[in-house]
């Protein structure tokens, strides 16, 4: 019985151990915006399914927007995984954001001439601060990345300096004013020195554990988002946006500004942090399913058609991830999805045509141009009904009709056709 309960106690320990011994691994390379963001939270969601106690992030990055760069910090300091943040590849930097961020992480280190700083802040174009705006964020952001640092232990110098004089280091004097956890050769080394380390995680201090990488590479998603949310290309979209719904609420009946500025003003309120990805793709596929039901009724042209399943596509790709959530959407149902659809707009749009082309064509010529049979007549046989391209049309006859007599029209007076036994 003792020997029982010491293997299952032994394997319920095996189990536990294998499932923490995973690194989710994610490359934060180019500006810190909305789609860092959502890149990490989904990195970290995948680190809780697979039960990792570790994230590792290779940051090169110029710097971002400081809102996405506040959220991405609460994320680090409120999560119950350690956060391994490496400035990777040999050569890359970790400004402006970055060198913020790389405050806020548990461990931090760098490969070879790799640096960190300048984080001073700027505004989005690069244009001039009013005095009073800069001095009021400087000292904002120099009290909350101090605090960073007292909460990590490193230094509080270098993390005031990065913000009130731009200063830069490298790798190797980052590390000697601790400003650095660890200069690493490489990748292997860093993680190495890392495993082991006591962290404050919430309210305790725990070790860092490092397991096996599970790489979360940057997927479709997160290459849209990151297309669309770069802070001076998403003001310009929202702008443009803006300015295509006002063409066509004064010019009504355009549809291409319409179906253009509804999109892109739905992506730049997701670049803006006004509604969540996944909400964003939920509004993009109600606006696409809109647009396809408008097409139905209104003549564009193919433009709503095309506007709704581009709008049902980002959609779908923001509403759901198969690596995250209970639910898969692949990339190749996306796309099985639209195509469905844009087969039957299509069918749609081929009838409705072919409808139009009917309904201008000469009507008695077609009437002359083909034979009726009569399925009906009066008691003198000379008037009655008769069948001709489908359509029942009342008739009269010099001479005397039987019922399904074959019968030309002759020609057309109001409702009634005059016609002639064949």
């Amino acid at each position: 019985m003792i020997r029982s309960l010491f293997l299952f106690l032994l394997l319920f320990l095996t189990i536990d151990l294998a499932k923490a011994s995973c690194t989710v691994a994610v490359t934060i390379h180019g500006a810190i915006t909305a789609s860092t963001v959502d890149y990490l939270n989904r990195a970290e969601r995948v680190a809780d399914e697979k039960g990792c106690e570790s994230l590792l992030l290779r940051i090169n990055t110029p710097g971002g927007n400081l809102q996405s760069t506040r959220i991405l910090v609460e994320q680090i300091i409120a999560s119950k995984k350690s956060y391994l943040c490496l400035i990777s590849p040999a050569g890359a930097h970790a400004a402006s954001a970055g060198a913020i961020i790389l405050q806020a992480c548990h461990v931090n280190g760098g490969l070879p001439t790799t640096h960190l700083g300048a984080a001073t802040p700027v505004a989005g174009g690069g244009q001039e601060i009013s005095e009073d705006l800069k001095k009021k964020l400087m000292n904002d952001t120099v009290t909350w990345l101090e605090s960073l640092t007292k909460l990590r232990g490193r230094n509080l110098d270098f993390s005031k300096e990065i913000i009130t004089d731009a200063k830069t280091l490298g790798v190797e004097a980052a590390v000697q004013q601790k400003a650095l956890d660890i200069f690493a050769s490489h990748e292997d080394f860093f993680l190495e020195q890392a495993k082991g380390r006591k962290v404050r995680i919430g309210d305790q201090e725990k070790e860092v554990k490092v397991g096996d990488l599970l790489e979360f590479p940057p997927d479709l998603r997160y290459r849209v988002l990151n297309f669309v949310a770069d802070p001076e290309f998403a003001y310009l979209l929202f702008m443009g946006s803006l300015g295509l719904l006002y063409v066509e609420l004064t010019n009504p009946g355009l549809i291409a500004p319409g179906v253009l500025g509804g999109i892109g003003l739905v992506l730049s309120l997701v670049s803006f942090h006004k509604l969540d990805v996944a909400w964003g793709g939920l509004a993009l596929i109600a606006l696409g399913i809109a647009f396809l039901i408008l097409e139905i009724f209104v003549a564009s042209f193919g433009v709503l058609a095309l506007g709704g399943l581009a709008a049902i596509f980002f959609g779908s790709l923001f509403l759901f991830d198969a690596q995250t959530t209970g639910y898969s959407l692949p990339l190749s149902l996306i796309l099985s999805v639209v195509g469905v659809l844009g087969v039957f707009i299509l069918g749609v749009g081929y009838l409705t045509m072919k409808t139009f082309r009917y309904r201008s064509r000469d009507t008695d010529a077609d009437l002359l141009s083909h034979k009726g049979r009569v399925v009906s007549t009066s008691d003198d046989g000379l008037s009655g009904q008769l069948e001709i391209q489908g359509e029942i049309w009342n008739f009269k006859c010099q001479s005397f009709v039987n019922t399904e007599d074959k019968v030309r029209v002759l020609e057309r007076q109001g409702l009634s056709l005059i016609v002639e036994k064949i």
